[in-house]
């Protein structure tokens, strides 16, 4: 047993002082440091530094780690042209992305408190990797292929896929995953076999939606930017699904919507309805020219959103101190003060949710994972301290993950 005190606990969104956490694996009670010592006398004591502030240790719902070998290979501006910038370079970046740059990655995200993450596979390669991780990750296996000729094939290698990660040693902290790469990409019989998979096995489901307002041209019209690159990749000018019947697919089962920028009112609306949840990736976004996701329509909507960095194919970091910032930059027109607070609770509590995971929160039975911030001096004003901690933090001052130290 373990009890640590810190000068501020994150904690049902506010921050609250003289207050203590003892945990194990889990957490085991909350309460004044005075109690829990008399309760655990031989408990191990851990004071933090002066100044330091305890958060549920962060989750990044959404990265991409095969493409963590890209610097400078992708056409950052606008989506279309770096798409095939992606298709020109991938062979070369997926060559050049070794175990070690993704498990450098893996570290990075750590160092900034991030106990969890969701990682997009598309070939697998990084399965070996995130085992070895500390942090506990939800694997999802990405199904993609819109050609019905090469579905049955590509739908047997996802399988096989899927059941490489649900043979994951337990100790490795794997949780087995499906994810959709989008409406233009999955053609609609194996989609449906993929949802009704992760729904019959209880497995957490994601997948990139109207991320780019070329996807929603080509999808409503079969117009645009994307109808030059099908038909220029894959000899075709029609779209497999429309943005209603792709939605609908979802309708049974609870998915985490990636991006969502050009979903209009109606389609927030009805993710909403249906018990969804969406990944916010703010740089990734910005970089490729998406626009920005209208968050306050989501809070109105009462839709909950993560907040996620994306991968390295169209970001500079995995910080989500990084993210946070310029979330803060890009919704420039939210009151700072609630807008960082709003950040916390998306990559803690909502994240947790969204990926199906006992953690995002300090109560008693989460997973005993933290992330520990040390301010560069005593908050005159408490109700300001999750700004102060975004502005401030570069790295955790340490972190915590199954009671465990690894920063």
């Amino acid at each position: 047993m373990k009890i640590i005190i810190a000068d501020y606990i994150y904690r049902d969104g506010k921050f609250a002082e003289n207050l203590a956490i003892a945990f194990g694996t889990h957490i085991e009670a909350v309460d004044l440091p005075e109690k829990l010592l008399k309760k655990y006398p031989d408990a191990k004591l851990i004071r933090t530094k002066p100044y330091t502030v305890l958060f549920p240790g962060f989750i990044n719902t959404h990265v991409h780690l095969e493409f963590s070998a890209n610097k400078t290979s992708l056409k950052y501006g606008t989506f279309m042209p770096w798409l095939d910038s992606v298709i020109e370079h991938r062979d070369d970046l997926m060559k050049d992305c070794s175990n070690e740059i993704m498990q450098n990655e893996c570290q990075e995200m750590l160092r900034s408190g991030i106990t969890a993450f969701g990682a997009i596979s598309s070939f697998g390669t990084e399965l070996q990797v995130c085992e070895e991780s500390p942090q506990r990750v939800v694997f999802f296996n990405e199904l993609i292929g819109s050609n019905a000729q090469y579905a049955d094939m590509l739908y047997g290698d996802f399988l096989e896929r899927i059941k490489a990660s649900q043979s994951c040693d337990a100790d490795s902290l794997i949780t087995p995953a499906v994810a959709i790469h989008s409406p233009y990409s999955v053609h609609p019989v194996i989609l449906q076999k993929a949802v009704s998979l992760a729904k019959q096995n209880k497995m957490p489901l994601t997948t990139h939606f109207l991320e780019s307002q070329a996807e929603r041209e080509w999808l409503e019209k079969a117009e645009g930017d994307f109808k030059t690159f099908f038909e220029k990749f894959f000899n075709t000018s029609t779209p497999v699904t429309t943005i209603r019947e792709f939605m609908h697919a979802f309708d049974t089962y609870p998915t985490h919507f990636v991006h969502c920028v050009q979903a209009n009112d109606e389609e927030l609306a009805y993710l909403a309805q249906k018990g969804h949840t969406v990944a916010h990736c703010p740089r990734s976004n910005r970089y490729l020219g998406c626009g920005r996701l209208a968050i306050e329509k989501l809070r109105a909507l009462e839709l909950p959103y993560s907040v996620a960095t994306d991968g390295l194919s169209s970001n500079d970091s995995l910080n989500i101190f990084d993210e946070f910032r310029s979330a803060i930059m890009l919704h420039h027109q939210a009151p700072v003060q609630e807008l960082s607070l709003r950040l916390i609770k998306a990559a803690t509590e909502d994240a947790a949710k969204a990926l199906g995971l006992n953690s995002g929160t300090l109560e008693v039975g989460k997973n005993a994972d933290f992330a520990l911030v040390t301010l560069p001096e005593l908050p005159k004003r408490p109700e300001e301290i999750a700004l102060w901690s975004i502005l401030y933090t570069r790295q955790a001052d340490a972190v915590y993950i199954e009671g465990e130290q690894y920063v």
